[in-house]
């Protein structure tokens, strides 16, 4: 199968992943860069934070039009994970592949496990805490910075959890923090020699941006909580191949 197929067809089953259930579905780019299309784990997560931000800051402006965006609180979020996700960028291209598939390999297999838990009921919304909403701010940044990933599955619980937000709303500002650290991520990775197979990214993300707006109707078919899980598993089964690889 050729390279440029194998891009879109990754790119289409990422973009399906994030139109329906919402984030999470970036967490498959590394992976597929690396295990189907043949980019170093370094190459692969520079790539991730390419595909990441042209498809949050597509489905960005969806959400925008709905009015599900708090700009003012996802700024001053994403502003505290803007020197983190820099400096999280940069320390990546220094780390050994093996070490960086590890932890991307854990951060996988976290978001399964996320997804296969119950979703909690919505709380009353509570008085932001500027420390805590700081500290959730930085640890997305610097995870975002690092692994290439959006991070939808951190970034929405804790902007319910810590700033109190309703779920619609977490889900619109979600994709604005998530834009904003991708792209200061990026900046730090501009000055690297980590070359980059535009041919393959391209399509990949052009192929990505369509399927999630496919993927908001196949989320109108079958119930959430099926999506989610199926998701869950195949996610758990792509981190344990990669720890594997990893202590290899």
């Amino acid at each position: 199968m050729s390279t440029l197929i194998l891009a879109l067809a990754a790119g289409a089953v990422i973009g399906l992943a994030l139109g329906a259930l919402g984030g999470g579905g970036s967490v498959l780019a590394v992976p597929a860069l690396i295990y189907l299309l043949g980019f170093t784990p370094a190459a692969a997560t520079t790539a991730s934070l390419i595909i990441v931000a042209a498809t949050s800051a597509t489905a960005l402006y969806a959400h925008a039009t709905s009015g599900n965006v708090r700009w003012k609180t996802g700024v001053l979020f994403a502003a505290a994970g803007i020197v983190p996700a820099i400096a999280a960028a940069t320390l990546a291209t220094r780390l050994p592949e093996a070490g960086l598939t590890a932890a991307f390999a854990a951060i996988a297999a976290l978001a399964a496990l996320r997804m296969l838990k119950p979703p909690h009921p919505e709380r009353q919304p509570r008085p932001v805490r500027p420390a805590r909403a700081a500290g959730a701010g930085a640890g997305l940044g610097a995870v975002t910075g690092f692994l290439g990933v959006g991070g939808g599955f951190l970034a929405v619980p804790a902007l319910v959890g810590v700033l109190g937000l309703r779920m619609r709303a977490a889900v619109g500002t979600s994709l604005l923090v998530i834009t904003l650290n991708s792209l200061a991520a990026l900046a730090a990775r501009a000055g690297t020699s980590t070359p980059l197979d535009w041919a393959v990214i391209a399509p990949f993300t052009g192929a990505a941006i369509l399927g999630a707006w496919d993927g908001k109707r196949l989320a109108s078919r079958i119930s959430g909580p099926t999506l989610q899980r199926i998701f869950a598993i195949v996610l758990l089964a792509v981190a344990a191949l990669m720890l594997i690889d990893a202590l290899h």
